[in-house]
């Protein structure tokens, strides 16, 4: 059901109500896009009224055309007085603002940007300036004095919790399946502070190397970790060198075997001193010839 047939029209003034062509020309005069389905008007005040048209505009689905006419109370015609491209119920709309301290997160922050704490912020809290005195003003560096804002007592919880519940917590997976914790490490360095006893940076490059630690976090860095001895590789068998038969490898000494003449050999195969015997054989003597 369009507005045009609801009950608000009939309090429009019947001079308002009907300007639906002259809001109509004033959208198509603008040539800024199409003019779609009449919605209907309005009740602004007794002086004035909205007309609405579906807006038929790429990438503005669900806009509407709103036209405003005005008449005074004694006039016979309306006139345009406003006229805005505006969403509908079911427009596509960008999502709402939010201000830019809102959006942003942990590691937003880049090299050189300046990010100042809020007005008031209530993690911060005041801190004590500098006295003058040497002993003093390095005692009171120590223990977290000579600043102008230190963190506060809901600030420090604050980041106890985050710490506490994040990556270097005790119910962490690598903290499940540590030996022993970080308080008993070697590499544990605690923090000062009211933190102390609950938090630590870790000094070992191969774990959580300059990290915020909880004590009861822990790793497989750990300094009192033992590897186990004597118990060989679990995936493979041990081997067996005695089990196996070694071999040298090398080049056996060939023996020479004397091969025998053939026996019937070729006449340019034979030598000179072979082809002088069978001559002399051949050859009868005087005896035999006589």
């Amino acid at each position: 059901m369009s507005v045009a047939s609801s009950p608000e029209r009939q309090s429009v003034r019947p001079v308002l109500a009907d300007a639906v062509d002259l809001a109509r020309s004033a959208v198509t005069d603008l040539r800024e896009g199409g003019v779609g389905q009449y919605l209907g008007v309005e009740r602004e005040d007794d002086c004035a009224a909205t007309h609405r048209f579906v807006a038929e505009l790429p990438g503005y689905r669900g806009w509407q055309w709103a036209v405003v006419v005005a008449a005074a109370p004694d006039d016979s015609h309306a006139t345009v007085s406003e006229l805005a491209l505006l969403p509908g119920p079911d427009a596509l709309v960008a999502p709402e603002w939010v201000p830019w301290n809102q959006r942003i997160r942990p590691g937003d922050l880049p090299p050189g940007a300046l990010l100042a704490p809020v007005p008031d912020d209530p993690r911060l809290g005041p801190g004590f300036m500098a006295t003058g005195d040497p002993v003093v003003d390095e005692t009171a560096v120590e223990v977290g004095l000579g600043r102008r804002q230190v963190m506060s007592r809901e600030g420090r919880l604050d980041a106890a919790e985050r710490w506490h519940d994040g990556d270097h917590g005790p119910d962490s997976e690598m903290a499940k399946a540590a030996p022993s914790t970080c308080d008993m490490c070697g590499f544990y360095l605690p923090l000062a502070g009211s933190l102390r006893g609950a938090f630590g940076v870790c000094g070992n490059e191969y774990a959580a190397d300059g990290q915020v630690v909880h004590a009861a976090y822990g790793c497989g860095a750990h300094s009192d970790t033992e590897l186990p001895v004597g118990a060989g590789t679990p995936r493979y068998d041990a081997f067996d060198d005695s089990a196996i038969e070694v071999v040298t490898v090398g080049s056996p000494a060939s023996e020479e075997v004397e091969s025998p003449a053939p026996e019937d050999a070729a006449p340019d195969q034979a030598g000179p001193k072979d082809r002088a015997d069978r001559t002399d054989q051949a050859e009868p003597t005087t005896d035999e010839a006589d």
